[in-house]
């Protein structure tokens, strides 16, 4: 007949079987969703000898490898942000890029007032003039707004990303655009600055067909993040860095619907601006 001591030695045992088959199953769960990150404009941390992050921002995860190493158990907060404003994300998309409408010799400023608060950042249209055209005309034309910030990478890279009005990383305007600025003497030994814009894209790290595949999908780096430079920076945060600092705060959590790691706050960019100065 069993004790009652070795009935609870066996019940410990049991329990710590399937905490640890549950612990085995959410980490194969997370490899998997890692290997993507941002299946049109993804975030990959590539793996390899420097094992960093590529950041392959135009939408969703399946653009690049997220390193395995890199598999943060999702945390839960509370929510830090308000309500979005009434509106539905846009459905617009365009056959081709925009005809050039910017003076490249000009100063500009995009302004996103969002639900966690106003983020601001310089653009540089010297530099990445096609890219800073695509995002005035994006903006002019509110594509990006009531759209949903819709992935937040908060290990060893640490950037939220959005503009796919989608909200799932995979939604583009319907055209692409070319990789500019990749030489920014800003991205000292492949480490994106805290407070960079930059583009995501599809790049796959191996093939050239996969460049110049940029689109939408933008991310914000709020703190320094190392990157292999794939990413055109486009644009200098100017304010707001508190405001990415609390919807880090907040944390993430996988989203199995499309392999994001969506951010636990509610971020929705209600009105996204860019005016010349």
């Amino acid at each position: 007949m069993v004790s009652n001591d070795q009935r609870r030695r066996q019940l410990a045992r049991q329990k710590y079987e399937r905490q640890q088959e549950r612990r085995a199953e959410k980490s194969r769960r997370y490899r998997r969703r890692n290997v993507i990150i941002a299946s049109s404009l993804t975030v990959v941390l590539a793996a390899g000898v420097a094992a960093y992050a590529s950041v392959s921002l135009t939408g969703s995860v399946r653009q690049g490898a997220y390193n395995d190493a890199v598999s943060p158990a999702p945390s839960q907060a509370a929510d830090p942000c308000g309500r979005p404003a009434k509106g539905a994300p846009s459905t617009k998309t365009w056959p081709k890029e925009p005809a050039m409408a910017i003076d490249t010799s000009a100063s500009y400023t995009a302004r996103l007032d969002t639900t966690c608060g106003r983020i601001t950042f310089t653009l540089d249209a010297g530099k990445a003039p096609h890219t800073v055209n695509s995002f005035a005309f994006l903006a002019g034309q509110g594509y990006f707004d009531h759209s949903r910030c819709h992935r937040l990478v908060d290990s060893q890279i640490y950037v939220l990303q959005c503009g796919d009005p989608k909200g799932t990383g995979e939604g583009t305007p319907g055209y692409t655009i070319p990789d500019e600025n990749l030489k920014d003497p800003r991205i000292k030994g492949d480490v994106y600055p805290a407070g960079t814009v930059a583009m995501a894209n599809r790049y796959d790290g191996k093939d050239d067909k996969t460049r110049d595949s940029g689109g939408s999908q933008f991310f914000l780096v709020y703190q320094d993040s190392q990157l292999p430079p794939n990413y055109t920076p486009f644009g200098r945060i100017t304010g707001g860095m508190d405001v990415l600092k609390k919807i880090a705060a907040a944390g993430s959590r996988p989203d199995p619907a499309n392999g994001n790691t969506a951010p636990n706050a509610t971020v929705v960019i209600d009105k996204a601006a860019v005016t010349k100065s």
